[in-house]
């Protein structure tokens, strides 16, 4: 006997995935949002954390350092991304393998090593609270910010850039009104995937002996602590930013892609 499955069966496994692991989770998190330690309904808790001066600040911080670290991340990942994609043959896969790898090893394993490194250097940055929450963040997330933009760069059709040269376009013109536009989407994806972790990756902040608090670091206090009713709201702050930051970048990606491809052809 031959059974047939159906190909709208075959979604049911991923169906169950998200109900057992992001839909159920959230309404968790968002009943201990909304609800007290008696289990009451409240908006007491959103209500406290934007009027207090301490976790607005937290907020405020984390934003400026996620946006510190995605920046360096983007003026350093782009050259490198740039130049891979021009490079052919095994050079290319060589360089890119490099990059790669040390994805492959422990993450407390590469932030050790790096707070050695930066603790011989002069001046100690492995004790700088902001520079070592930027440097370190900047080491974690950089291949994150390359490999975006280097399948986006990978991608561009060259008869866009051998068009602009035969129409006189010079090297630079090329790259700023071709190649970089036209390379937006992939910029957009690695700062989405730097910007939002960077604002509550407090792990690294804790194995470079940074004291400082960051959005992640007051999440962890307080599932610490057991008040899951500040944590949680906290988590749905973020899981707004997020969302509103998808839906603005998925906005922008898709209007200036489209803008690029007209105004170059």
């Amino acid at each position: 006997m031959v059974f047939k499955i159906a190909r709208k069966h075959l979604c049911i496994p991923y169906v169950l995935f998200l109900l057992l692991f992001v839909i159920a989770p959230v309404i968790v998190i968002l009943y201990y949002a909304f609800t007290n330690g008696e289990g009451q309904f409240t908006v007491a808790n959103f209500l406290g954390f934007f009027t207090s001066g301490n976790t607005v600040g937290t907020l405020l911080y984390s934003l400026f350092i996620a946006l510190i670290v995605t920046c360096v991340c983007v003026l350093l990942a782009y050259p490198v991304a740039y130049i891979l994609s021009k490079m052919m043959g095994r050079k290319r896969s060589t360089l890119l393998l490099l990059f790669i790898i040390p994805m492959w090893i422990n993450f407390t394993l590469r932030l050790t090593a790096l707070k050695e490194v930066l603790s011989v250097i002069e001046g100690n940055l492995a004790y700088h609270p902001f520079l070592n929450t930027v440097i370190g963040q900047t080491y974690d997330f950089l291949p994150f910010m390359i490999l975006p933009i280097y399948t986006t760069l990978c991608k561009i059709d060259k008869s866009y850039v051998e068009a602009a040269s035969d129409l006189g376009a010079s090297p630079a013109e090329v790259f700023f009104k071709v190649t970089l536009p036209l390379s937006m989407p992939g910029i957009i994806s690695g700062i989405m995937m730097v910007f939002l972790p960077a604002m509550t990756n407090y792990v690294i902040l804790d194995m470079m002996y940074n004291s400082t608090y960051i959005m992640g670091s007051l999440i962890g206090g307080y599932f610490s602590a057991y008040n899951w009713n500040q944590g949680s709201m906290i988590s749905i702050v973020l899981l707004a930013i997020i969302c509103v930051a998808t839906l603005f970048t998925n906005k922008f990606t898709d209007g200036e892609e489209a803008a690029d491809r007209g105004a170059v052809l």
